[in-house]
């Protein structure tokens, strides 16, 4: 079917030339709903800019622009697969949380924590308490306790490497 191109709209062209432009599209993308998809957004973009646009060659434009199109789908795609590959394969990992073995291996390792604790000096496991369990800042501390925001940061320290050295090394 050839069309005296320069008297015909874009619109027309595409309708007239559709199982080309599918045909395009489908050597790149090489999956035929796609394919169809990219066919739909070239006429979506031929409707909103038809009438703007004085074309000569509206066949090789209409044909170009698929092209365009699909080759920056296929990409995106490929993007994609790189992308959230490697969440797919972290599916089919077993996980330890909530088995028996790891309930029982965290409560083993709270009870030590607990001890730990236990075993330090009265202030030094307020602060750690404070900024740990309550989640207030070192200047608070300060303030609430009357001591040095330094002093509060060096007990935090001394607290989380008696409570590292109470667990046994994983």
């Amino acid at each position: 079917m050839l069309l005296d191109q320069q008297s015909v709209d874009l619109s027309t062209v595409f309708v007239a030339h559709q199982a080309q432009l599918r045909r395009v599209a489908l050597n790149i993308v090489r999956n035929p709903e796609r394919a169809e998809d990219i066919v739909q957004d070239a006429y979506l973009k031929v409707t909103e800019t038809a009438g703007a646009l004085n074309i000569k060659q509206p066949l090789a434009y209409l044909l170009q622009m698929v092209r365009n199109l699909a080759i920056d789908r296929h990409r995106r795609a490929a993007f994609e697969v790189g992308i959230f590959e490697n969440e797919e394969e972290g599916l089919h990992v077993p996980a330890l949380v909530g088995t028996p073995e790891a309930t029982a291996i965290n409560r083993q390792h709270l009870t030590m924590i607990a001890h730990a604790l236990d075993e330090l000096p009265e202030r030094t496991r307020r602060v750690f308490e404070l900024h740990r369990l309550d989640g207030h800042t070192h200047c608070a501390i300060a303030s609430k306790l009357d001591i040095s925001t330094s002093l509060v940061n060096i007990l935090i320290h001394d607290a989380m490497d008696h409570c590292r050295a109470a667990l046994p090394s994983l």
